[in-house]
């Protein structure tokens, strides 16, 4: 009797087990700000949607988007369903200008990153914000520095086809969108995953602050433990719409949150003898 008793627990146990192992895994949580306090982007709400959208596709990850800065904060919320940082596992921006963040907040959101070892990831205009907060610079690895070219057909040259979010994208290829050129920005902070090809755009441009030649489309570093994520690709809303373009933001939102790993390491350009600055 004992036997059998005892075998009807093991039996028991694979089972359960099996069940536990066939569950999905939970999914991640991702905060999606586009609160904007400067120049409105028509591509904004689309790139949001879109976000949000291959989150629910994949199976990987819920989306909360919001318009304002109230959720970026470890502390307790008035409203008591209301999420805060603590919830989630990256955040991401697509904003413009001095966001309505206090003190607490922005201590808050550089813990979130740096010591929690959560991830960020910054879509276009997301180095155009909180120029008066040198932190938030050092974390996104750079501010706008304008965009010399306006909105052209900018010749980029994937640098690190290897990094899960480049895997989509042609080595060379041309994409109809704003680049922007960044200031306090340096190679040896950031590994650098694509870049404009300097031979195929007009350095002659007066606003052209650079002398190195080197403009990156999106990088990649980390922030303490935790992992960034950026790129200037998403001005025009149709791009939002390339599969290469989604397959980037979908990726580097992966990277971010953990679930894939990349060699980050910092490293000259291509061909160049020391790091751009």
């Amino acid at each position: 009797m004992r036997l059998v008793r005892l075998f009807s627990f093991l039996i028991i146990g694979v089972v359960f087990c099996g069940l536990l192992s066939s569950q999905p895994p939970k999914r991640k949580k991702l905060l999606a700000i586009g609160e904007v306090k400067g120049f409105q982007h028509d591509s904004v709400s689309h790139a949001l949607a879109v976000i949000e959208r291959l989150g629910q596709e994949s199976g990987i990850y819920d989306t909360y988007i919001r318009t304002d800065s109230e959720l970026l904060t470890k502390q307790k919320l008035k409203a008591g369903n209301a999420k805060n940082l603590n919830y989630f596992d990256a955040v991401l921006f697509y904003t413009t200008g001095e966001l309505d963040m206090d003190a607490q907040q922005k201590a808050d959101l550089l813990s979130f990153v740096h010591d929690d070892g959560k991830g960020f990831i910054g879509a276009h205009s997301a180095i155009d914000t909180f120029y008066t907060w040198p932190e938030y610079g050092e974390m996104t690895g750079g501010y706008f520095d304008q965009h010399p070219w306006g909105t052209f057909d900018a010749p980029v040259i994937i640098e690190d086809p290897n990094f899960p979010a480049m895997k989509k994208f042609a080595r060379t290829f041309v994409i109809r969108d704003e680049i922007y050129q960044a200031k306090d920005w340096s190679r040896d902070k950031v590994r650098v995953l694509a870049r404009l090809d300097p031979d195929k755009i007009d350095l002659k441009n007066p606003r052209v602050h650079r002398t190195d030649r080197d403009f990156a489309v999106a990088w990649a570093k980390n922030y303490g433990k935790g992992r960034v994520f950026y790129s200037t690709l998403g001005h025009v809303t149709e791009n939002w719409d390339m599969p290469a373009v989604q397959h980037m933001y979908l990726e580097a939102i992966k990277w971010a949150m953990g679930l894939t790993q990349a060699d980050i390491t910092p490293r000259p350009t291509p061909g160049a003898s020391g790091a751009g600055r």
